[in-house]
C-alpha cells in the first residue's frame, strides 16, 4: 500500500501544500518545529480518524481557518482511491470517496492503513492505563473499521449512566425512579462494553505472539515481553493491579477466565460485577465496571515494564507494539501491495546506533516509509531514499 499524492488545506502550519510520493523511503528532513511531524500527523489522521499528538480536531487546523482538507490518492494492491476528509472543530467531519457525495468521516476507515511510530509511543509503556486502552481500540478500529461505532457507543452510554450515579449521589439515595433507570443504562452498558471487551481481547490474542518476538528481535532476548489484559470483569479491580508489586495478581488466569465467556455468557458476567459494585459507584458517583477500567499489563522477564525498564528497554517495548501492529495487520491483509504504510516520526533521534539498524532492517519490507527527521544522518543506511527539505510551511526537493 502507498500514498501517491496528498494535499493538505489549513492543515496545521500549512496553508497549502501538494506532494507527489510513492513507494519506498520518502525522509522529510528539517529542524524542529517547521512542520515535519504536521505532515506524518496528516497522513496517520487518514487511517484512523484521530491523532497521535492531540486528543480534539481543534488544533489540527490552521489558527484562523474553520476548516482543514485533507486529499490523497491511495493505492492498496491493484485498486486506487481518492479519499477527500473535511475537518471541522466542533462538529461532524466529512469525507468523500472518489469525490463522490459527502459521507460520515468513518466510512472511510480501514481504506488506507498505517503504523505510526512517534516519541509519544513511550507513553504506551510508561504512561496512564488509557494510553494502553488506547492503543488495543485503535488496533481494533483498524482491523475491523465497524467497531469505531462500538467505541462511540459504549463511550456515550458511559457518560450517560455516569450522569444517573452522580445525580443518585447528590440525591443521598438511589430512588425508585434512579433505580429503574440504572437498571437500564447497566443493560445497555453491558452490551455495549461486553462487545468492546471481546475486541479488545481478539486484538490481544493477535499481538501477543508479535510483540514478544518483535521485541526479541530489538534486544538481545534475555528478557521476554509479556501483554496480558487485566479486566474488571474478571473480578480484578484496578485496585488489585500494583506495578510496585510483580505477582501481585495471576494476570494469566484472569485473561484465561475471560477467554471461557461466550458473548452471552460476557454480558452477564458484566451485570454481575456491576451488582457486586453497586454500593461503592453509589459512594462515588462513578461506574467502576466495564472496558474504561482495565489495563494492558507489560511486562519484561519477571517484572511489570512500568517504574522497572531502563530508558532504552521502555523505547524497545514501545516499538515493540507498533512493530506487532505492522505485522498483524500484513497478516489481515496477505495481498501483494496491501501492507500498511509505514510513518516514522522523529523516531531514529531517540533510538542508538544498534536500535536504528535493527529497526530499519525489520520495516525495510514495507511498500511505503514516510520518515521525518531534523538531521539525515539519523536515518539509518538501510532506508535510504528520497528526501524532500520541510521548511516552515514549505516542501521542497
Amino acid at each position: 500500500m502507498y500514498i501517491s499524492h496528498v494535499s493538505l488545506t489549513d492543515f496545521r502550519s500549512y496553508r497549502q501544500v501538494d506532494l507527489e510520493l510513492g513507494p519506498g523511503t520518502t525522509v522529510f528532513a528539517g529542524p524542529n518545529g517547521v512542520g515535519k511531524t504536521n505532515i506524518a500527523e496528516a497522513l496517520g489522521y487518514l487511517a484512523s480518524l484521530s491523532s497521535h499528538r492531540v486528543s480534539t480536531d481543534g488544533p489540527l487546523i490552521h489558527f484562523g481557518s474553520e476548516q482543514a482538507l485533507v486529499r490523497a490518492r491511495v493505492h492498496r494492491a491493484q485498486q486506487a482511491v481518492g479519499l477527500e476528509l473535511e475537518i471541522t472543530a466542533g462538529k461532524g467531519n466529512r469525507a468523500r470517496i472518489n469525490r463522490a457525495n459527502p459521507v460520515r468521516a468513518r466510512e472511510i476507515l480501514g481504506i488506507v492503513r498505517t503504523v505510526l511510530f512517534a516519541p509519544e509511543d513511550l507513553a504506551l509503556v510508561k504512561g496512564d492505563p488509557s494510553e494502553r486502552r488506547r492503543y488495543l481500540d485503535d488496533v481494533l478500529v483498524a482491523l475491523h473499521p465497524h467497531h469505531a461505532a462500538t467505541r462511540t457507543d459504549y463511550d456515550r452510554v458511559l457518560k450517560q449512566r455516569n450522569a444517573l450515579l452522580k445525580s443518585a449521589r447528590a440525591a443521598g439515595r438511589l430512588s425508585a425512579s434512579h433505580e429503574a433507570t440504572l437498571a437500564v443504562w447497566d443493560e445497555h452498558l453491558a452490551a455495549a462494553g461486553s462487545k468492546l471487551l471481546l475486541g479488545r481481547l481478539e486484538v490481544l490474542g493477535a499481538l501477543e505472539g508479535h510483540i514478544a518476538d518483535a521485541y526479541e528481535g530489538l534486544t538481545d532476548g534475555s528478557k521476554p515481553a509479556t501483554s496480558t489484559y487485566i479486566s474488571t470483569i474478571g473480578g480484578v479491580t484496578e485496585d488489585d493491579v500494583e506495578p510496585a508489586a510483580p505477582g501481585h495478581v495471576d494476570a494469566s488466569s484472569v485473561r484465561s477466565r475471560l477467554l471461557d465467556f461466550d458473548a452471552k455468557g460476557l454480558h452477564e458476567a458484566f451485570l454481575e460485577a456491576l451488582a457486586a459494585q453497586r454500593k461503592k459507584e453509589l459512594e462515588r458517583g462513578l461506574t467502576l465496571v466495564g472496558p474504561h477500567r482495565d489495563d494492558l499489563v507489560l511486562g519484561l522477564g519477571t517484572a511489570p515494564a512500568k517504574g522497572y525498564a531502563s530508558h532504552g528497554e521502555t523505547w524497545s517495548l514501545a516499538l515493540s507494539l507498533r512493530l506487532a501492529v505492522y505485522r498483524a495487520l500484513c497478516q489481515d491483509d496477505s495481498r501483494p501491495g496491501a501492507k500498511p504504510i509505514l510513518i516514522l516520526d522523529d523516531v531514529f533521534a531517540e533510538l542508538d546506533v544498534s536500535r536504528r539498524r535493527k529497526l530499519a532492517a525489520v520495516v525495510a519490507d514495507a511498500e511505503q516509509i514516510i520518515v521525518t527527521a531534523a538531521v539525515v544522518e539519523d536515518v539509518p543506511n538501510e532506508l535510504n531514499g528520497r528526501i524532500l527539505t520541510v521548511g516552515p510551511g514549505t516542501v521542497s526537493e
